[in-house]
């Protein structure tokens, strides 16, 4: 079946509302001729009458009352589907699905969920926190957009743009004996208990590599499930951890009982970056993200 167009449902609609051709023809921007030709067309189309016309009146038949409620919503739903279109070619139009690690979250976040709002407010932002593994696969699987993450992570097939370094510094508590060091070296910590975080956190996954430069051995006394939780162990005595200088800040506040000690010449670092699939076509957004997380750092 031959289906109307998108014109001639927009004369049908002028010329019920007008309920006059001239009227109707110049809310289309066409000629009254032309008018006329696209609701002739439309009424052959469907085999009905839609209008009685003589030289003083139009009324609309029954069929044309019928049809009006529903070309009214085609035609509503076809503006609201090209104004949608319009704003997808816009910067962070719709919602973006933003995954983030718990060890940069509550240190990069709220910052830039401000700055993001202020210069794109049309932005909806839908915001998860978990594990780099789990990220990585609602990102494969197309339920988040883009990560913000360390780039050091198995990060499957995803693109990635780079963000930051992020050096570790050495957090002990108060008392311990490297407290009044101004700078340490790999070696200081070849004979310490270094906690670590639990099982998942990629940051577990880099302490560990560089324990295995000195020989070092973190400790499986005890495992924590968050950075928060982890420093007040440290505070307590019961060993040292490693820190990214992002949260420094905010979990070595005075009064904690913390000491945070950076390393020397040759510093071990983190890469924070975005990671996304490479068939989206929303990169340019990413490198706009990106720019705005270097501003804020």
């Amino acid at each position: 079946m031959e289906m109307p167009t998108n014109r001639q449902l927009e004369c049908f609609a002028a010329v019920f509302e007008t309920l006059n051709f001239r009227q109707a023809a110049e809310k289309c921007y066409i000629s009254q001729p032309a008018l006329s030709a696209q609701i002739k067309q439309f009424e052959q189309l469907l085999g009905i009458l839609l209008f009685e016309r003589d030289k003083r009146r139009v009324l609309p038949t029954a069929a044309a009352k019928s049809l009006f409620p529903k070309v009214e919503k085609i035609l509503r739903d076809t503006r609201i589907l090209a104004e949608d279109s319009h704003r997808f070619g816009e910067p962070f139009s719709g919602t973006l699905r933003l995954g983030v690690i718990p060890t940069v979250a509550p240190y990069l976040l709220p910052k830039t969920i401000r700055s993001l709002h202020r210069e794109f407010p049309q932005v909806r932002l839908s915001i998860c926190e978990d594990h780099t593994e789990r990220l990585v696969e609602s990102l494969e699987e197309g339920d988040l957009d883009v990560l913000l993450l360390a780039l050091e992570a198995d990060l499957g097939s995803a693109e990635t743009i780079d963000i930051l370094s992020d050096p570790f510094w050495l957090v002990v508590d108060s008392k311990h004996s490297l407290a009044k060091r101004q700078r340490i070296a790999f070696e200081d910590i070849a004979q310490e208990n270094i906690l670590l975080l639990d099982d998942g956190h990629c940051l577990r996954d880099q302490t560990l590599e560089i324990c295995n430069r000195v020989t070092a051995k973190g400790s499986d006394d005890f495992r924590a499930s968050s950075l928060p939780t982890l420093l007040e162990m440290v505070a307590g005595g019961l060993g040292v951890s490693l820190l990214p200088e992002m949260a420094i800040e905010s979990e070595c506040r005075p009064g904690r009982g913390l000491t945070p000690l950076p390393y020397g010449d040759i510093s071990p670092f983190r890469t924070i970056g975005l990671a996304f699939r490479a068939s989206s076509h929303r990169q340019p957004e990413y490198n706009l993200l990106a720019d705005l997380l270097r501003r804020e750092m």
